[in-house]
């Protein structure tokens, strides 16, 4: 029996198509899913569009469409983007889904029937954007501390959930459970800022819109986002309120990594863990609030003009270059940049350079000297077995970063491979060795050397640059792919033929 993994991503707000920054976060998703998958993980893999609320309601009718048609086109377009960064998601949910619909209404009942859920009156500072309520004392400057839009006042009769209830115990088990909430600075942020202070009963109806899901036993209230929103980690994998949950929820549940933007860790950490609570339901392992993608050193943000669309840059650059970009140059716990210049020097340096140029000229060493056939006659120097050594300590390293959810790292440390490689030509100079007859078999030896250290890097690489190491193995003429091939130095089949070669990444002139 493979071992489970059931990673999600934030389900996607359908009220504009997703700029990278919303990109990066299911580029991140299936890196890890991929990874996971390749070391012999059952995978479930669960993204999609949220697509109730007041902000999608005045959305459709600023375009003179119905809720649903508004909400089906940008569906579309995120699904579309998905798949042109080649995410290989199990599951593309959709909260407007009549059976994720019913069953959160049977949450919201069965929250109510037991108390967790109260009738009362809401009056504050309302962020139509955001959709949440805030005090005076949590504004910024006046405006909304998350998006920083004007708030307006607001009031009206509303269902509660008794996030008060819970919050001792919240707090308890963040505290008993130090890999809950990674990294180590959002936790803190979230416990000192909303868990200690104590927690306020949260507004989970509303009746401004109707653009919802209905309260059953009271048609003037519709579901608030968040219930309806955070419980698709959980209806769609067939939970049912009434036990009778599909095999397939108790298979993945809980989930083993919640992945979303460090902007709704909130909702997340303290609203979904006190929803499962109330449900008796395991809590998710951990929830990674990731950072922001700024363009430059900006948000992104459509007043600014500055939003950049992945599709666009997969045109312009192929999707495994705007893939690595993303994976290796945002860092694990701050804000990471973005700008075409930078993201042309890194194709530049690391993917033409580094790794382009040694697939090129290994082959082309390989086509000159033995007409591309690789044999290893075993005749080996003190320094091959340094550079074998090396290539085989670089899975464990992978695995290490990527357990730790650190996948620039992981990245750095399969470059290394193709770093050391380059070196490793170098060293031992085949155009030398070429140049005496008597070194023939030394020769080969280095040739089948390096064609095994860049099939190694390719199949660490498959997770996060997956139509790159496609193209090396094409290139190489090999069926060994798997993560298992990987165990010792050596699987490439001796006296193989390796194919042409062909340019991996072009050099781009930043001009």
């Amino acid at each position: 029996m493979k071992p489970k993994y059931y990673i999600s991503t934030a389900i996607a707000y359908t009220s504009a198509k997703p700029h990278i920054g919303n990109t990066y976060e299911i580029v991140l998703a299936d890196a890890i899913a991929r990874y996971k998958r390749l070391t012999g993980y059952d995978v479930y893999f669960q993204t999609g569009t949220d697509e109730h609320g007041q902000k999608i309601e005045q959305k459709a009718q600023e375009f003179g469409k119905e809720p649903q048609q508004f909400v089906d086109e940008i569906a579309g377009e995120v699904k579309k983007i998905w798949d042109v960064m080649n995410t290989s998601y199990d599951r593309f949910v959709r909260t407007t889904d009549p059976h994720h619909m019913q069953e959160v209404s049977k949450i919201f009942e069965k929250l109510y029937q037991q108390g967790d859920i109260y009738k009362g009156n809401y009056s504050g500072l309302y962020c139509t954007p955001c959709e949440s309520f805030f005090t005076e004392s949590q504004l910024k400057d006046g405006k909304c501390p998350d998006c920083g839009r004007e708030v307006t006042y607001a009031s009206e009769e509303a269902y509660f959930l008794k996030l008060s209830r819970y919050s001792k115990w919240l707090e308890e088990y963040i505290e008993s459970h130090p890999d809950f909430i990674v990294p180590e600075s959002r936790k803190n942020e979230i416990m000192n800022n909303f868990i200690k202070p104590g927690l306020q009963d949260l507004c989970v109806s509303r009746t401004s819109f109707k653009w919802g899901v209905p309260v059953t036993f009271d048609q003037d209230h519709v579901i608030y986002v968040w219930i309806d929103a955070l419980s698709n980690y959980i209806t769609f994998l067939g939970y049912d309120v009434d036990g009778n949950s599909d095999k397939e929820f108790q298979k993945y549940w809980p989930a083993d990594l919640h992945l979303i933007g460090k902007d709704i860790l909130r909702f997340h950490t303290i609203y979904w863990p006190v929803i499962l609570k109330a449900l008796d339901l395991p809590m998710p392992k951990q929830i990674f609030g990731h950072p922001w993608v700024l363009f430059g050193t900006d948000k992104m943000s459509k007043s600014k003009g500055n939003i950049v669309y992945a599709d666009d840059l997969v045109e312009e650059f192929g999707v495994d270059a705007v893939r690595y970009y993303f994976l290796h140059e945002i860092p694990f716990a701050s804000d990471g940049t973005f700008t075409k210049e930078l993201l042309v020097e890194r194709i530049n340096a690391d993917l033409a350079n580094i790794l382009g140029n040694l697939v090129n000229r290994t082959i082309g060493m390989a086509k000159k000297y033995f007409d591309g056939t690789i044999k290893n006659p075993k005749v080996k120097e003190e320094l091959d077995d340094e550079f074998i050594s090396f290539v085989e300590s670089v899975p464990p390293k992978v695995e290490e970063q990527m357990n730790q959810i650190r996948i620039a790292n992981a990245i750095d440390e399969i470059f290394e491979i193709f770093r050391r490689s380059n070196k490793y030509i170098d060293e031992t100079m085949p155009w030398v060795l070429a140049k005496d007859e008597t070194k023939k078999d030394r020769l080969m030896t280095v040739l089948y050397h390096l064609v095994e250290a860049i099939r190694y890097g390719a199949v660490l690489l498959q997770p996060f640059m997956p139509e790159t190491s496609e193209k090396i193995f094409t290139q190489l003429n090999t069926t060994e792919t798997q993560y298992d091939s990987l165990d010792h130095f050596g699987k490439y089949p001796s006296n193989n033929t390796l194919n042409e070669a062909e340019v991996l990444f072009q050099r781009i002139d930043v001009k």
